[in-house]
């Protein structure tokens, strides 16, 4: 009997996912690595086993039913698993992320099973470089890491909230292909302020209050150097912190280590890529846009600067491009006379007489674009909507908050309060609406269409940094592959069922963004298309010996 190339065989094979093949094992491999009579004598391929797991999801009643079989699919067999995502990820998609992780983070420490990833504990302070070199994979590109604290429209939720990392970084590689094995989730517990879940006896996290800010960032300045010492080819991925929290932290290190947002960037790159082909179906450009956000925390501040970014390229000075970003919170209008508002909002407070009714603030400012950020279902009631449609001939709303009781209005209502006239997306899908005899078919703005691909571009050309301009570059990317029929009908993102190849065209666009500022790591190929392709994750089963 001969071991493979890890030095299992036998039943340590079979309960390894990574190199597990179940009933496509070969018969000569059932030889070779001591699995005769491990297994049922049928030798499958990997197709058949594919068949065997489409079928037994017709029997699950619930999309959470079917998320909880999927981890359990990829426990046991991550080419299956990738293999099953990828084969249809318009179907799958949702299910292993959003709107089903919303679900699934609730319930995380209840249908927990397996740990999956790192839990770095405020304990581990000191040492926390020693508990990273416990991770068995040592080449590890990215970490998505989260301390739970604003979980999708769900807030604090601490441990819970390790469902998000773990489902991120199964996007980038279902919706871009970048190698699972150098993926590492990583939860950075400090702790909750969330009662519900301190009294929770089957809550995972540690049980304490969320310390201050000066006891906080000095733990993720320790985190952040252990992984510069550890993994130096590695980008942190921060998702889902706290407003405040994920504003500084994206600050505090974009200059000096590879990272990014991706609530601040990759949100910003969708709506941007929105953006582009709303004004393809309206006319006009982004320099004359006046755009009103409903929401000023970190997602509304990152696409705000985004949308600033690229107004300032079309030829506006930085201050006329602010001027046409007007914020509203739940304290009502940003205005400069408001002495509540973060450093990094005030750059979007104008002069203006205070007013916490959104409908009235609309009608006072008059802007083109409307975008919801606030995580407040039905925020945009239908005396806000009317009032979007009496200002403009086509007006455009997005309603981004997430899971789908948060979306500030639906598509139907959109269209039926205008009259057919929104140019409408959302953070989470709805189905077509038929209206006046016309069918519309509202897109996602999902992040998907972003962040993957980004960090594919970043995987292949081991970028040193992450910039806005890599963000920018992927939403003009992403926009370009929406063909004129889609658009016709108000579908603003290219189809799902396409994200493989949309994340491969995308990301030589971006790789390009990263070669021209000098940040990539490897030397420029002739034909970025191709050297992204060959940087593809294969959900084929890997050769044992």
């Amino acid at each position: 009997m001969k071991a493979s190339r890890n030095g299992k065989t036998g039943l340590d094979l079979i309960h390894d996912p990574v190199l597990n093949k179940n009933t496509a094992f070969t018969r000569e491999e059932r030889e070779k690595y001591g699995l005769l009579g491990l297994l049922p004598a049928v030798v499958e391929s990997l197709d058949q086993q594919v068949q065997r797991v489409l079928m037994q999801l017709t029997h699950k009643h619930s999309d959470m039913d079917r998320f909880v079989y999927l981890t359990g699919l990829l426990d046991t067999n991550e080419t299956l698993f990738y293999k099953v995502i990828m084969s249809d990820p318009t179907r799958f998609l949702p299910i292993v992320y959003d709107p089903t992780i919303g679900e699934a983070c609730l319930k995380f420490g209840h249908i927990y099973r397996r740990s999956r990833g790192m839990y770095l504990s405020i304990a581990h302070r000191g040492s926390v470089s020693k508990v990273l070199a416990d991770w068995p994979d040592k080449d590890v590109r990215f970490i998505c890491v989260t301390n739970g604290g604003r979980i999708l429209g769900l807030g604090d939720i601490g441990a819970n909230g390790m469902g998000i990392p773990i489902g991120k970084l199964q996007l980038y590689t279902g919706a871009a292909g970048v190698p699972p094995a150098h993926l590492l989730p990583l939860f950075l517990d400090a702790g909750t302020n969330n009662e519900q879940l301190l009294e929770d006896p089957l809550y995972l996290g540690i049980r304490q209050k969320r310390p201050p800010t000066e006891e906080l960032y000095p733990f993720v300045d320790e985190f952040v150097a252990a992984v510069q010492e550890r993994y130096p080819d590695c980008c942190i991925h921060f998702e889902d912190w706290t407003g405040s929290d994920a504003v500084h932290l994206l600050a505090r290190y974009r200059d000096k280590v590879c990272c990014y947002n991706d609530d601040i960037q990759g949100t910003a790159g969708i709506t941007l890529a929105g953006l582009i082909n709303a004004l393809k179906i309206k006319g006009g450009s982004l320099k004359d846009e006046t755009i009103f956000f409903a929401g000023a925390g970190s997602a509304g501040i990152g696409l705000a600067d985004l949308l600033v970014s690229e107004m300032v390229s079309e030829g506006l000075a930085e201050e006329e491009a602010r001027s046409r970003i007007w914020m509203y919170d739940v304290n009502g209008l940003l205005q400069s006379e408001r002495d509540d508002l973060f450093d990094f909002q005030r750059k979007y407070a104008h002069k203006h007489a205070p007013t916490r009714d959104l409908t009235t603030a609309i009608k006072s400012v008059k802007p083109t674009t409307l975008i919801g950020v606030s995580t407040v279902g039905g925020l945009f009631t239908r005396s806000v909507v009317e009032a979007m449609a009496e200002i403009n001939d086509r007006p455009v709303v997005f309603a981004l908050s997430n899971p789908t009781d948060h979306a500030e209005c639906t598509a139907e209502q959109a269209y039926q309060w205008t009259k057919g006239r929104a140019i409408f997306a959302a953070g989470v899908q709805f189905p077509p609406v038929d209206y006046a005899g016309e069918t519309y078919r509202a897109g996602q703005a999902n992040n998907l269409y972003i962040f993957p691909a980004v960090a594919m571009a970043i995987y292949a050309t081991r970028a040193k940094r992450v910039t806005d301009d890599m963000f920018i570059e992927a939403a003009k990317a992403v926009a370009d592959q929406v063909p004129d029929k889609l658009l016709s009908q108000g579908t603003l993102f290219p189809p799902q069922s396409d994200i493989l190849e949309t994340s491969v065209k995308t990301a030589a666009r971006v790789a390009k963004t990263v070669f021209d500022a000098g940040l990539a790591q490897v030397p420029q190929p002739a034909d970025l298309e191709d050297f992204v392709r060959k940087h593809l994750y294969d959900a084929s089963y890997p050769e044992l010996d």
